[in-house]
């Protein structure tokens, strides 16, 4: 490597048995990645191997990142990246030391001074350029047979010793236990907030899986339907149509979530959603004022989508939404070995009700009586109306200025 060496005995670096045994214990007080992160970094450069820059890649399962990286510098909080699935398969990750570790899960080397090396991976150029001599990427081998990357930069002049990459390697071995630990929950809390929604899957990690475990919240609730899919879902192939399902559910997701709501369940055409109450919280006016700021967005968003649809040449589509505010069960229900954590009660039956009617009466958005007393914004009464199980005489407003 063509590196001026100096003393490869142990000299060089102090005693990291206590990072060693901290990792092998678990990393007690440490609750994630970040955190481990944190604390390694500054004690392995403490123990005088002269790491100026770690960076620790893990991969992860959800829709739409691929994994995150955490990178570490003497005197500055750990930064922390999500990195797209797209990031995977570009060039510059392909051609990167990580991708070699995660292909081959062997250790990269590189001599940061050496042409050959910036040619092979252009990704080091700017660490030399930053002053780095030397560069070593280590697997993180999981029990699953997943190997992540982990790297150290130095600007040492002569680089790593043997001593500091024995040290090194050594803790390699506990992080890796560590690393897929902490991987493993949260793939756990990705998988369970992309399927069950955010507050759902917070409650099943925390426990809460017993079949009849559900509890009392009040929330605003907005229950929507794609307006003539029976009659799309005849004419169109189904991929077509699950095509047109997540373009219509990718304008209203991220407006929900965005004003403190959140996607509990798509039924078909249909999506139901929540804004919960906060702890403390009475009046239902700022939650009602969230979700009808949600529904401007979402139909904002649905325009720009019928636009593009147009120089296509496709039809529009569009979807009608209820809101409504009230007390319902939140928890779990099902077969004993099959659970669905969702909200029922009067109160989302009344929404889905209200929401057949934005068809009847020429309207994209209606709004119950409680949300239209409760809300700030302007609404106008469309009028009374029978809905099919609930008793009585049912009174409907809308928000006087049309969303859509």
């Amino acid at each position: 490597m063509n590196l001026r060496r100096t003393s490869d005995t142990s000299e060089n670096v102090h005693d990291i048995d206590s990072i060693y045994e901290w990792l092998v214990a678990g990393a007690p007080g440490a609750r994630t990645a970040k955190e481990v992160v944190a604390r390694i970094c500054p004690e392995l450069a403490a123990a005088g191997i002269p790491i100026v820059r770690i960076e620790a890649f893990v991969r992860t399962l959800h829709p739409q990142i691929v994994g995150r990286s955490f990178i570490w510098r003497p005197g500055a909080e750990v930064e922390v990246r999500e990195n797209s699935w797209s990031y995977l398969n570009s060039p510059a990750f392909m051609q990167s030391p990580a991708a070699k570790v995660f292909s081959t899960g062997k250790p990269v080397r590189r001599n940061l001074m050496a042409a050959e090396s910036l040619a092979e991976f252009p990704q080091l150029q700017e660490l030399a350029r930053e002053g780095m001599t030397d560069f070593f990427a280590g697997p993180l081998t999981f029990l699953s047979g997943q190997t992540q990357a982990i790297t150290f930069a130095t600007r040492a002049d002569g680089g790593f010793t043997a001593a500091h990459l024995a040290a090194i390697e050594r803790v390699l071995i506990p992080l890796s236990r560590v690393g897929e630990i902490l991987a493993l929950h949260r793939t756990a809390a990705n998988l369970l907030s992309t399927y069950v929604g955010r507050g759902a899957g917070e409650r099943i990690l925390a426990g809460q899986i017993m079949r009849g475990d559900t509890q009392s919240i009040r929330a605003v609730i907005w229950f929507s339907d794609i307006r003539g899919f029976s009659s799309m879902s005849e004419r169109l192939p189904p991929t077509e149509i699950i095509g047109v399902l997540n373009e219509i559910f990718d304008c209203q997701v991220p407006a929900i979530e965005s004003h403190g709501g959140e996607v509990l369940k798509f039924m078909g055409d249909g999506l139901l959603a929540i804004f919960p109450f906060s702890e403390g919280e009475t009046a239902p006016g700022r939650l009602c004022d969230q979700a009808l700021l949600a529904a401007r967005d979402a139909f904002a968003q649905l325009a720009v989508l019928n636009a593009a649809r147009q120089t296509r040449g496709l039809k529009p589509v569009t979807f009608g939404l209820a809101l409504h505010v009230g007390e319902l069960a939140y928890g779990n229900i099902g077969g004993s070995g099959r659970l669905d954590f969702t909200c029922i009660g009067k109160a989302v039956n009344l929404a889905s009700r209200l929401e057949g009617l934005t068809s009847k009466l020429g309207r994209s958005v209606v709004l119950s009586e409680d949300f239209a007393a409760a809300t700030n914004s302007a609404v106008t009464p469309l009028g009374n109306f029978e809905l099919k199980g609930l008793d009585g005489m049912i009174a409907v407003f809308a928000p006087l200025v049309e969303l859509a």
